[in-house]
């Protein structure tokens, strides 16, 4: 027979996921409900609109597709790219690169951009390859998680639809924690993940889709190659006429209503500004450790810092470190990715945890560990 679980509690200050607030935890644990049951169904309408609101965005195809924020990614690119057609993706990091795999696997030609870890794309790099290729999809990354990059978003979707391309961005770390405007910047597919500033579970990946997209859908050579993502089959399950596709996850989906009402509480301005407060709080207690930001003020994320190592930690191997904060004080903080693995440190103040307490506990055990 297998033991009753108990895990040690633990502040996930990691690039995600982050700590779920009570209220969101109590959500989850309610009587379970039929996917199609009335109750239900009028959550999943108040789950829309409300996400509807936090992207900024009219469109009807808004929806918190079943999967991580991956599966968002996967969703957007299976649905846009049929096999032969170009796609430009800008690389700003992990996430870029990512999106190059999905998109190969689609069958696209993949034209690639890419800049130096810590750095944004520039404009110009990004609007000469949209003009040169003239792709079918252009794709990049707003809140690049593994490098902590705030990626201005404007020029290059103009640019992209000065040649008809159709505008993906990824916004996994940035929903709930930045203000976003997709409509008015132009984004035609955009995904993220209730993980991050959301403070849910991992589960869901809340995304929206213009019109333009679902007409592309509709005009298709080939059928979309997933039939779990496919947007005109998962249109008839979330629009008026809630055809069943597949089983949605109801408790999760009653824990991003509880989120989203928590979100809406606070409103999006005061939220904006928390992460940046205490984002500021973090950099200005490491810097007495030697800790230096690796991007530029003006494109540094509020909600996830990414930090060059101090000297001496970077020599002495900077996971065991780590590991004592977890192991001693039940911190969990994230290493680099890639080419930045054992270079840098990713802290995230995400949501319920972009708390000044949280800072100043995490300062505490750096202080007793390194004196």
């Amino acid at each position: 027979m297998m033991a009753a679980m108990s895990l040690p509690s633990r502040l996930l200050l990691g690039p995600g996921p982050s700590n779920v607030h009570p209220r969101v935890l109590r959500a989850q644990a309610q009587p379970l409900l039929g996917h199609l049951d009335p109750v239900f169904l009028g959550i999943l309408d108040e789950v829309q609109a409300a996400l509807r609101d936090l992207f900024g965005t009219a469109n009807p195809m808004t929806l918190p597709l079943s999967g991580t924020g991956s599966a968002g990614m996967e969703a957007a690119f299976v649905n846009l790219v049929e096999p032969g057609d170009a796609v430009l993706v800008g690389v700003a990091g992990v996430f870029g690169e990512r999106m190059c795999e999905v998109a190969a696997r689609c069958g696209a030609r993949v034209e690639r951009v890419a800049t130096e870890p810590g750095t944004i794309l520039r404009d110009d790099a990004m609007a000469e390859a949209i003009r040169r290729v003239r792709p079918r999809v252009v794709a990049f990354v707003h809140a690049e998680t593994s490098t902590g990059v705030r990626q201005p978003v404007e020029s290059i979707a103009n640019a992209a639809r000065e040649v008809d391309a159709f505008v993906l961005l990824d916004c996994v770390t940035s929903l709930a924690g930045l203000p976003l405007a997709i409509d008015a910047w132009g984004i035609d597919a955009v995904y993220s993940g209730t993980q991050k500033c959301l403070s849910c579970p991992p589960g869901l990946s809340p995304a929206s889709f213009s019109p333009r997209v679902l007409e592309r859908v509709r005009a298709r050579r080939h059928p979309v190659q997933s039939w779990y993502l496919d947007l005109g089959l998962l249109g008839g399950y979330v629009g008026s006429e809630r055809r069943y596709h597949h089983t949605a996850p109801i408790s999760a989906i009653l824990g991003l209503a509880e989120a989203l009402r928590l979100v809406a509480a606070e409103g999006m301005e005061a939220r904006a500004e928390r992460h940046r407060v205490v984002a500021a709080a973090l950099l200005e207690g490491l810097a007495p450790f030697g800790f230096e930001p690796l991007v530029e003020e003006a494109h540094r994320l509020p909600m996830l810092s990414a930090l060059r190592l101090p000297e001496r930690i970077e020599a002495a191997g900077e996971a065991g470190l780590r590991r004592q904060l977890l192991e001693k004080y039940g911190i969990e903080v994230g290493g680099g990715l890639g080419p930045l693995a054992g270079r840098i440190w990713r802290i995230g103040l995400m949501g319920e945890n972009a708390r000044l307490a949280n800072v100043e506990r995490l300062l505490c055990a750096l202080r007793r560990e390194l004196g």
